[in-house]
């Protein structure tokens, strides 16, 4: 099942995908999902980033030869570190470029993990009961800033830093997707999940033995090898098997 957050003239609603149409649902995702019987052609829509979370938390150095070309070592431990939420931005939202603070300005595909209900200490083998669904994720990062600071706060805070979309995907296998980034139509990175360090379960437990989740909330689960810098006018597209893709421009910060 695809779960949709979109607005039309009458205002924001979520969704259930069907074909070319969306069916709004009353209410929000988390729980049974109530048809209000309105359906909208997709085409008419325009889609936002699938949820608001209360926080977004990535996870840095997860694919071995990411780590490599970053010139570090791979951590014994998941790397966890806050995006704010004032970052995320939907699907066609332009992504804006800050260069009066920053002159590299790199794309990062990722698969993104939506939460589905409040948990904290969550077991490996019951993460599949908090999750909602699967979507796609650009952590975009001001790279001289994450050198220049020694920590990446900054770096990956700014506003539009945070894509998200187009949809949750409820029914993806997290275990073995493709992930593909392309700029302007060229494949820069191409990864499958199957090559993370450490798992979405095994993620969702490390991060719940330090901080409850509430639904909505969005894991990143780390960028695979070929990151690198955007420029002005470029459109960035994070693909992820069975779940769909992700494109943004890269505009001008006013």
């Amino acid at each position: 099942m695809r779960i949709a957050r979109f607005s039309t003239d009458s205002g924001m609603s979520f969704g259930v995908i069907e074909g070319e149409e969306v069916a709004a649902i009353a209410a929000h995702p988390f729980g049974e999902l109530v048809p209000t019987g309105q359906r909208f052609a997709l085409a008419d829509v325009r889609l936002l980033a699938p949820i608001l979370p209360s926080k977004v938390v990535a996870i840095g150095k997860n694919y071995a030869e990411h780590v490599q070309e970053m010139g570090g070592e791979q951590p014994a431990e998941p790397v966890v570190f806050i995006k704010p939420s004032t970052a995320v931005i939907g699907p066609g939202e332009a992504v804006a470029y800050p260069e009066k603070l920053s002159q590299r300005v790199d794309y990062e595909g990722e698969l993104a993990v939506v939460i589905g209900r409040m948990c904290r200490e969550v077991p490996v083998e019951r993460a599949p009961e908090v999750i909602l669904g699967y979507t796609c994720a650009n952590d975009v990062t001001a790279r001289d800033l994450q050198q220049r600071d020694g920590q990446w706060s900054r770096a990956k805070g700014f506003d539009t830093f945070c894509p998200l979309g187009p949809w949750i995907e409820t029914e993806a296998d997290p275990s073995d997707l493709e992930i593909t980034t392309t700029v302007n139509g060229e494949v820069r990175q191409r990864a499958r999940t199957s090559q993370l360090v450490h798992d979405v379960p095994t993620l969702i437990a490390h991060v719940s033995q330090v901080m409850t989740l509430l639904p909505g909330d969005v894991i990143l689960t780390g960028t695979p090898a070929g990151v690198g810098p955007l420029a002005i006018g470029d459109e960035v597209a994070v693909t992820v098997e069975s779940v769909g893709t992700l494109a943004n421009r890269v505009v001008a910060r006013d």
